[in-house]
């Protein structure tokens, strides 16, 4: 059976699974879930996802959310190679490591100087420099510790 994917690629985790799959050159069933649309709502996306929230993979009527989690399950079922998640423990406890430090230590803030840069001016909301100039620095002193 085909792995498939759940996603949207304004979700970043959706992103990193994808790119991921592709750059694994594994085949997978496109799930397009349309997040502006609130897709991620509906009835029929509940049913494989009670917390609404993508990505979600369907590997063999398994059903897995959370990117890290994802990411394991497919390295431990062998279905990523070993140069993009190492068997080594040792190797493997460096990339968890960074994968949880990730979510607060680098994601966040990128993802808010994005928010604030970028998209609420897309919905009319005007940027308040101080605001921005702290999300950026933030971003900046993440990128430097990555």
């Amino acid at each position: 059976m085909v792995l498939k994917l759940y996603y949207d690629l304004m979700s970043q985790p959706s992103r990193t699974l994808y790119i991921l799959l592709k750059k694994a050159n594994r085949e997978f069933e496109s799930k397009l879930v349309a997040l502006k649309k609130g897709e991620h709502f509906s009835d029929e996306f509940t049913k494989v996802n009670r917390i609404q929230r993508v990505p979600v993979i369907d590997h063999n009527g398994f059903i897995l959310t959370e990117s890290v989690a994802i990411v394991k399950y497919l390295a431990y079922r062998r279905i990523i190679p070993e140069s993009l998640y190492p068997h080594d423990i040792e190797k493997q406890a460096r990339v968890d490591e960074f994968l949880e430090w990730h979510h607060i230590g680098l994601r966040l803030h990128c993802a808010m100087y994005f928010r604030a840069k970028y998209l609420e001016p897309l919905l009319g909301k005007k940027n308040d420099e101080r605001t921005l100039t702290g999300y950026e620095n933030r971003m900046v002193q993440a990128l430097e510790v990555f």
